[in-house]
């Protein structure tokens, strides 16, 4: 089958390609920068050099790809993240998941495409009232943070614009990301105790180790109704639960303990959330209409193992 992935040095992207090419699949894979080409022919794609936001760019890869299935894989997050600003952090990506898909869809549409599968969050867009857990049924947060209101209002085009696009669209929800290049911002900040156990660390996360993300697109590139996916680990956990387990894994010292009102003061409303407000996702329905299964069913599991193999104790993830 012949897939474009659009974004593919990215941490995901970087896991997808070869999973691709193992899975048989002629694989096509932009990058913004050209001294990344030379990493995507090793690993065995035919490389482009796109801008994801050159509308022409897009529909003059996308024409040369002559795709089955388009991946869209793209992001832009800074290596420092401001939760005091975070729609300010999340913009460039933002950008990308509302002019970016906007152009990759119109591309898509214009060359028959099949099916195109996009990049989506789990992490904190969820209603954070009734359970801990939540299904694809349950809606966004109605009343999100305001420095969280612009990237929720990004997630929510990009889900509405792939599923009402007249080709199969599937939005696979991230949850949060580790793993080889997706935690090093995360684990600077845990050895220098820049992460504390804010209020009472009620918040309830769900944690997705990359190679289980890339796993995920390719099930959904081969297979399975179209429509919107949770694509989390089997456990979600509160902050108070995971956080001192993977501060130990990547040998950081136990993380400070704050009050409510001072981490509100240092993370902003959006920090406050992440660490006693939000919900967790549910991954029965990826399992069980796309045949995903994880390789890191837990993130007890990846924490001790995935993780300590990236950043053994002492070292520095800068």
């Amino acid at each position: 089958m012949r897939v474009l992935v659009v974004g593919a040095t990215g941490v995901v992207g970087r896991q997808l390609v070869p999973q691709l090419i193992a899975a048989g699949d002629q694989v096509t894979a932009t990058t913004r920068s050209p001294a990344k080409v030379a990493d995507l022919h090793a690993a065995g794609a035919e490389p482009l050099v796109v801008d994801g936001l050159d509308a022409t760019a897009v529909g003059e890869a996308v024409a040369k790809a002559e795709p089955e299935v388009v991946i869209h894989e793209m992001t832009a997050i800074p290596p420092v993240i401001n939760l005091r600003n975070f729609d300010k952090s999340f913009a460039a990506t933002n950008l990308l998941r509302t002019a970016g898909i906007d152009h990759l869809l119109a591309a898509a549409t214009a060359q028959g495409v099949r099916r195109v599968i996009a990049q989506s969050y789990a992490g904190w867009p969820a209603i954070r009232s009734g359970g801990p857990v939540k299904t694809e049924a349950d809606p966004f947060d109605p009343d999100p943070p305001a420095a969280q209101c612009a990237s929720l209002a990004a997630i929510r085009h990009l889900e509405s614009a792939v599923t009402s696009a007249p080709l199969e669209g599937v939005a696979l929800r991230y949850g949060s990301l580790y793993g080889p290049g997706a935690s090093d911002i995360f684990v600077r900040m845990l050895k220098s105790r820049r992460v504390p156990m804010i209020g009472d660390g009620a918040g309830i996360w769900s944690f997705l180790h990359v190679t289980d993300a890339a796993g995920a697109a390719v099930a959904a590139a081969h297979g399975g109704p179209p429509g919107v996916y949770n694509i989390v680990d089997d456990e979600p956990a509160a902050v108070a639960e995971w956080l001192p387990v993977v501060a130990r894994a990547v040998g950081a010292r136990t993380p400070l303990r704050v009050p409510a009102w001072l981490g509100r003061l240092a993370a902003g409303s959006a920090g406050l959330s992440m660490m006693t407000q939000v919900r967790g996702a549910s991954n029965a329905k990826a399992k069980r209409e796309l045949g995903w299964q994880l390789v890191w069913p837990s993130w007890r599991q990846g924490f001790a193992a995935g993780m300590t193999a990236a950043y053994p104790a002492g070292h520095d993830a800068s």
